[in-house]
C-alpha cells in the first residue's frame, strides 16, 4: 500500500462502503459472481498502488477502474473464444428468499438485473457492454468512460446507443407484476409435476424459448440445449419432471424462480419471462460446477 497506519484503515473502510456497488457493476459486466468478486478485489489492489490524495471522487474512480478491469476480462474472453457465444449459456443466478421483510434488501432486489437481460449483455461487444452498463445502469458520464475504451466521448455515446438498441430489440419483455410471474411459474411447476401435458402447453407461449445450460461435461438428454416452441419445451419439461418434485419458489435476480434441491445442494435454477400470463422464455442453469457455489436461502426465510 502507498498509505500507512490510520490512513490505510480509513481507506479500507471507504472501500467497503463501495463494495456492494462495485460488485453490482462487475456482475453486470461479467455475468459471473466469482469473476465479479475477483474484479472488485483487483480494484482494491489497484487503489493500494495510487496516492488517494489525488482521487477527488473515490466512488467514481473505483467504478471506472472496476469497469476497466472487467473490460480487460471480456476482451480476453473474446480473444480466446474460437466461436460465438454458445446460445445455451445462462449467467450465474443470484438467489434470495421469496419473502422480503428487510427494506434494504427490498431496495436491492428492485435494482436487480434479470437473467434475460444478462443473456443479451453477453452478446454485446465488450466495449459496447462497458459503455451501456456504466452509463445506462450506473449513470457514469461518457467523458469518464471514453478513456477506458480508447474512444472520444461522442464515439463512446454511439457504443452505448448501439448496445441500447440491441437490448431493446432482444430482451423479451416480461410482465412486471411479480404475482402474475409467480402464478405462471406455479402453473408450470404443477403441470410438470403431475404430467399434465395440456396444462403445460396452456401456460407456455407458442413461441417460448428454453435455454438450458448444463455445462461442458454433461452430455445426452440432460446436456445443454436451446429449444423453441411450446410442444418441444413441454416435452422437455416432462422428461425432467422429477426435478419439480423438490423445486421451491425463490427470487432469482429479483424475480420469481424455481430452485431444485437434492442433498442440500442446488441441482438446477430456473427463471422465466412472462407476458400476458404465459411463459415466453425459460432459463435453466444445471451446470454442477457452477451450482456448487450457489448459496441457498433457508426455507424458513
Amino acid at each position: 500500500m502507498s498509505v500507512v497506519g490510520g490512513e490505510e484503515e480509513r481507506l479500507a473502510r471507504s472501500f467497503e462502503e463501495h463494495r456492494a456497488h462495485l460488485e453490482a457493476v462487475a456482475y453486470r459486466m461479467l455475468g459471473s459472481l466469482a469473476e465479479a468478486e475477483d474484479a472488485v478485489q483487483e480494484a482494491w489492489l489497484r487503489l493500494g498502488r495510487v496516492d488517494p490524495a489525488g482521487i477527488d471522487n473515490l466512488g467514481g474512480w473505483l467504478t471506472t477502474v472496476t469497469g476497466r478491469i472487467c473490460l480487460d476480462l471480456l476482451r480476453s474472453r473474446t480473444a480466446r473464444r474460437e466461436q460465438p457465444m454458445d446460445d445455451t449459456f445462462v449467467p450465474d443466478p443470484v438467489i434470495r428468499p421469496l419473502s422480503r421483510v428487510d427494506p434494504e434488501q427490498e431496495a436491492l432486489e428492485a435494482d436487480s438485473v434479470g437473467i434475460a437481460l444478462l443473456v443479451v449483455l453477453e452478446s454485446l461487444d465488450p466495449d459496447e457492454r462497458l459503455a451501456f452498463v456504466l452509463h445506462d445502469m450506473f449513470a457514469v458520464p461518457f467523458d469518464d468512460i471514453a478513456p477506458a475504451v480508447e474512444r472520444s466521448p461522442a464515439a463512446t455515446r454511439q457504443l452505448a446507443s448501439r448496445a441500447r438498441r440491441r437490448v431493446r430489440d432482444s430482451a423479451p419483455p416480461s410482465d412486471p407484476d411479480a404475482g402474475r410471474q409467480r402464478q405462471a411459474l406455479d402453473a408450470f411447476r404443477a403441470a410438470a409435476r403431475t404430467g399434465d401435458f395440456e396444462a403445460l402447453l396452456a401456460v407456455l407461449h407458442p413461441d417460448v424459448v428454453l435455454r438450458a445450460d448444463a455445462g461442458a461435461l454433461v452430455q445426452g438428454v440432460a446436456g445443454s440445449k436451446r429449444l423453441q416452441g411450446a410442444r418441444r419445451v413441454a416435452e422437455s419439461a416432462m422428461l425432467f419432471a422429477r426435478y419439480n418434485a423438490t423445486a421451491r419458489m425463490v427470487l432469482v435476480n429479483g424475480a420469481p424462480g424455481l430452485v431444485s434441491v437434492a442433498d442440500g445442494r442446488a441441482r438446477s435454477v430456473l427463471t422465466a419471462t412472462v407476458r400476458d400470463g404465459r411463459i415466453t422464455a425459460l432459463y435453466i442453469l444445471a451446470d454442477p460446477d457452477r451450482l456448487a457455489g450457489v448459496v441457498l436461502p433457508d426455507e424458513g426465510e
